[in-house]
C-alpha cells in the first residue's frame, strides 16, 4: 500500500510503502531530508513532528533489541 504524506517543512508530497494500513515510526523527506516520527493510521496521517537525528537512532536502537527478543 502506498500512502502519500506532506511535508510539514517544505510542503512536498512524498510516499511511503507498507505492508499494513497502520505505522508508526520514522519518515525522512525526499526533498529538505526533515526527520519526522509519524503516525499512521488506515493510510491517513494522524501525527507528525520532527524528530533529531539522536532520536532516530534510538527509535532504532529500540526495534532492534524488540525483534531481537521477540518470541516466533
Amino acid at each position: 500500500m502506498l500512502c502519500k504524506i506532506k511535508c510539514p517543512e517544505c510542503s512536498t508530497d512524498g510516499t511511503i510503502s507498507l505492508l499494513e494500513t497502520t505505522y508508526e515510526g520514522p519518515y525522512k523527506c525526499w526533498k529538505c531530508r526533515q526527520l519526522f516520527a509519524i503516525n499512521l493510521k488506515n493510510g491517513a496521517m494522524q501525527s507528525c513532528k520532527p524528530l533529531s537525528q539522536e532520536e532516530v537512532e534510538k527509535l532504532q536502537e529500540i526495534d532492534a533489541l524488540k525483534k531481537k527478543f521477540r518470541k516466533d
